[in-house]
């Protein structure tokens, strides 16, 4: 409290039942403690009504919003880091070329080859089996 330990405060208290006398004491004491509440009331009233013409409370939370905001779009997003180029990481690996085949079957089983045929260049399907025959 103001830097004042207990030993100071017990010389101002002596000093002041000196000087003030033992009958004023308590009225002194009762109307400092008066003063000192009211100039706590009236700090908090100036402070509260600061705060609502400067609109800072609202301010206060329409950033706390923003910030979770913010925390949501961020937990949402992958954070694999990625190349310079755009793509993944490098640390990825190529598709092997049985998983392009595979990839490829997928797509178009017609282009599968087989025994349901498989298409010549010039747009003919042709039986397995068939061709040319050396």
């Amino acid at each position: 409290m103001f830097g004042i330990g207990m030993p100071e405060l017990l010389l101002i208290l002596a000093v002041a039942l000196i000087v003030i006398g033992p009958k004023k004491l308590p009225d002194l004491a009762k109307s400092l403690g008066r003063a000192m509440g009211e100039f706590k009331r009236a700090t908090n009233d100036l402070k509260q009504s600061i705060e609502q013409e400067t609109g800072l409370d609202e301010v206060r939370q329409s950033m706390s919003e923003v910030k979770q905001d913010l925390r949501r779009s961020f937990d949402d997003i992958d954070t694999r880091p990625l190349g310079a180029s755009g793509a993944a990481p490098a640390d990825t690996q190529a598709p092997t070329p049985e998983e392009i085949a595979l990839a490829k079957l997928e797509k178009d089983p017609d282009d599968a080859g087989g025994e349901a045929g498989s298409k010549t260049v010039d747009g003919s399907t042709a039986k397995s089996g068939e061709g040319d025959v050396r």
